[in-house]
């Protein structure tokens, strides 16, 4: 009887999950992305962080050669989510984060600001980045 009353409760645990897995899909699928995003920036891949760019803008937002051995002076030293808002209905999400930046040549530490601006793509089933990669040296 005990093993019956596991196996049932087993299931009804498994049918709950798979409904929540429906509903859930495109903030897993957010979170994800986001977390691929950022793991690219603070490693350094910004290759990789350009790939996660919406097709279609790709071209005109990925970075130039110039820029990718410009981001080889810096490290990111950290990168903190400062706040976020998604809207399911209009399929768009904006993450404001904290980004720490050293200067490869002065060691020099600095914070910058960078708001990302996500849009989900029902037919990929995935959220793409809009807003381009951050730009280390705005103002400088």
């Amino acid at each position: 009887m005990r093993l019956l009353k596991y196996l049932l409760l087993t299931c009804l645990c498994a049918f709950a999950l798979a409904g929540c897995q429906t509903t859930g899909t495109q903030n897993n699928r957010l979170f994800e992305m986001q977390y691929a995003y950022s793991a690219a920036i603070r490693w350094g891949d910004f290759e990789g962080a350009g790939n996660l760019i919406k097709p279609e803008l790709r071209k005109k937002l990925a970075p130039t050669p110039m820029q990718l051995e410009r981001f080889k002076q810096i490290q990111v030293s950290g990168y903190n989510d400062v706040g976020s808002e998604t809207d399911k209905k209009k399929g768009s999400a904006v993450r404001i984060v904290n980004i720490g930046v050293i200067n490869r040549h002065t060691l020099a530490e600095r914070n910058v600001r960078y708001i990302e601006a996500w849009e989900w793509d029902p037919v990929a089933k995935t959220w793409w980045l809009i807003s381009g990669l951050p730009d280390f040296w705005e103002g400088q």
